[in-house]
């Protein structure tokens, strides 16, 4: 029987990454929140690989940090070790990555919800959703608890009819041996929603002590300090002190390797028909990149660690869902894992998800308001992805709870923009991960600058802290204060020591006084450089320096992309709210449809619409011009 348990501004569902980040926003909004969950044991939990960040998802963790998130902060107090990636290259692509301790991120992050005020933490199992004259309402659990509240969360991540393939075992489960979620697949269904199956995997866990690392090489974190947060937060492993990371391995797969997979791809679910979801193109099982890179001697496999007291080592590049046998052949054919020992075998994951194109830019559900979803529930892979859902969810159910707008970031705000706008308007086939590849601005959108992008609107939401604000704008005022002496200071070129720190570098010597600025202009002159020629400088933070050496590098670029995001901007003026396109005569059929599904906001996003030509926007155009100085429209 159902009874009363409460009544709440927001009920999120689900308590991994998507929940915990909306959980955290709806609270700290002022709304009264709780947050249900099928474990409290597993709150936060990494069932694939505990390390976060890599290009663009590490762009979105800053992000999330900048707006007053949770992420960043528990990454950096449990990281094990951190990497700058892509440094070879620009720094629009510049990305950071942390192994977690898998363990003490979900401990830390859950001691994080207990304490935050406003939010109530509930261990249980929703199953149907309340929906009251077209709106929701509330949740009722397994158990009969009948929660009611005006805005509902849905985090439900690869839980909702989750279904675990090891070979040709089979059987209801959710990652790492947790329960399923059977019911509310056939709840949303009931309500209109329209639900699509995706899979996705995991690898082997090994045994530390079984593995003879002679045959890897050691891959470990950098020689500095790497941080997401822009708050100051120290490891509580090895607090700054960076000799004490722990490092990872790198290893490959041999011909023997391959040889074992092709002779066992009949029993190989992805290949036998068992596997009936979509997998994700980005993070391929071993079986298939054997498959389909046939011409490949060898890939490779990292062994990261789990934990700071773990013995478990997490199998990078070796995801499969073949036999359990198999997979110890596999490992055992690959140097220096002859003798290993296998704690966990691989598996494959298939679940329901909903199709993202029924969602607002918001995360709502169009067709019931006060229903959003985030994470992997709205077709995505990845931590990252799932809490940047998660927060912008929170934050949305918190304003539409308090009658206010919508909080939408732009394409050109943030990756967190590009990620909602690429789901919501372009639509999925596969679990959606973001790559630097799919922001168009990557070059504005840099991880170094995600507070100057978006903590003001952190703040103006009531997210960013006093003290996370002051640092920003002690930020600020550091920045302008390092270009306008960059601006002011020359060097004159009769100074020996800058003469002979250019040719070290391989730039042209002084023959007339140069401004700072101008010589940081030069592609070889670093603030390595720059630093014993004007040690005065190095006073600022390093991290503020090197944002500042950047601006002034690419400002030429960084003006170009100004100016293409200023015409993106005025096609993001020109509101489509409340059309009927069955009105707008000369639209492709599948135009008409997809404009229909999708109902964009603005004509910029119209115009990303997968399956919209650009002759559908040209009549667009005419159609709003006309209808603007109130004539007929002819097609």
């Amino acid at each position: 029987m159902e009874y009363h348990a409460g009544k709440y501004d927001v009920i999120v569902v689900g308590g991994g990454h998507a929940g915990s980040e909306a959980a955290l926003a709806a609270a700290r909004m002022g709304c009264e929140t709780i947050l249900v969950t099928l474990n409290l044991d597993t709150i936060a939990h990494m069932p694939c690989n505990p390390s976060l960040g890599g290009p663009a998802k590490g762009h979105l963790v800053r992000e999330i940090d900048a707006l007053g998130g949770q992420m960043g902060i528990v990454a950096d107090e449990t990281s094990l070790q951190a990497r700058m990636l892509n440094t070879g290259k620009g720094p629009a692509v510049h990305a950071l990555r942390i192994q977690s301790d898998k363990k003490a991120y979900q401990n830390r992050m859950r001691e994080v919800l207990l304490a935050q005020p406003r939010l109530q933490i509930s261990q249980g199992c929703v199953e149907k959703l309340l929906i009251r004259q077209g709106a929701i309402s509330g949740v009722v659990t397994q158990t009969g608890a009948r929660l009611e509240a005006g805005c509902v969360i849905l985090t439900g991540g690869t839980f909702l009819r989750g279904r675990i393939i090891i070979g040709d075992a089979m059987y209801a489960g959710g990652p790492n041996g947790q329960l399923p979620v059977m019911a509310l697949s056939q709840a949303l269904k009931d309500s209109g929603v329209e639900l699509g199956r995706f899979k996705t995997g995991t690898p082997p866990r090994l045994h530390r002590r079984s593995v003879n690392f002679d045959q890897f090489t050691m891959q470990p974190g950098d020689p500095q300090s790497r941080h997401f947060s822009f708050l100051p937060t120290a490891s509580q492993f090895w607090r700054d002190d960076v000799t004490r990371q722990v490092p990872c391995w790198l290893g490959y797969t041999t011909a023997q390797t391959h040889e074992i997979i092709r002779n066992n791809l009949h029993r190989a679910p992805l290949y036998s028909g068992k596997i009936e979801g979509i997998g994700p193109r980005y993070c391929p099982s071993i079986e298939d990149k054997v498959v389909r890179f046939a011409e490949r001697d060898a890939h490779q496999v990292f062994l990261e660690p789990e934990g700071w007291e773990s013995e478990e080592l997490y199998a990078a590049g070796l995801s499969t869902s073949m036999p359990e046998d198999v997979q110890g052949e596999i490992l055992r054919s690959i140097p220096g894992l002859e003798k290993v020992k296998m704690l966990r075998p691989g598996y494959a994951i298939e679940y329901d998800y909903v199709k993202p194109y029924q969602l607002s830019l918001s995360l709502e559900v169009r067709n019931i308001p006060g229903l959003f979803t985030a994470g992997q529930l709205n077709g995505t892979s990845g931590y990252e992805e799932a809490a940047a859902q998660g927060l912008l969810a929170g934050i949305n159910a918190a304003l539409k709870v308090q009658r206010q707008e919508p909080f939408v970031v732009k394409r050109s705000e943030g990756y967190l923009g590009v990620l909602m706008d690429d789901l919501v308007t372009k639509g999925i086939q596969e679990p959606y991960r973001l790559l630097t590849s799919r922001a168009e601005y990557r070059l504005i959108l840099r991880q170094d600058n995600a507070d100057l992008r978006l903590t003001e609107k952190g703040r103006a939401l009531g997210l960013v802290s006093d003290d996370r604000y002051a640092r920003f704008c002690r930020k600020k005022e550091d920045l302008a204060q390092i270009r306008a002496i960059w601006k002011a200071t020359h060097i004159a070129p009769q100074r020996l020591d800058v003469q002979e720190a250019l040719a070290k570098a391989n730039s042209s010597s002084l023959r007339a006084s140069l401004r700072v600025e101008d010589m940081m202009r030069r592609p070889e002159i670093t603030l390595a450089v720059m630093e014993p020629l004007l040690p005065d400088l190095f006073a600022f933070d390093r991290e503020v320096l090197e944002e500042a050496a950047i601006e002034v590098k690419y400002e030429g670029y960084i003006d170009k992309q100004m100016a293409e995001i200023e015409r993106f901007l005025k096609l993001e003026a020109r509101a489509l709210q409340e059309m009927d396109y069955r009105l707008v005569k000369g639209l492709s059929t599948e135009g008409r449809q997809r404009l229909m599904e999708v109902q964009p906001l603005n004509l910029g996003q119209a115009s990303r619409i997968t399956g919209v030509t650009p002759a559908d926007i040209s009549v667009l155009l005419v159609y709003l011009e006309q209808r603007r100085r109130g004539g007929a429209y002819v097609s």
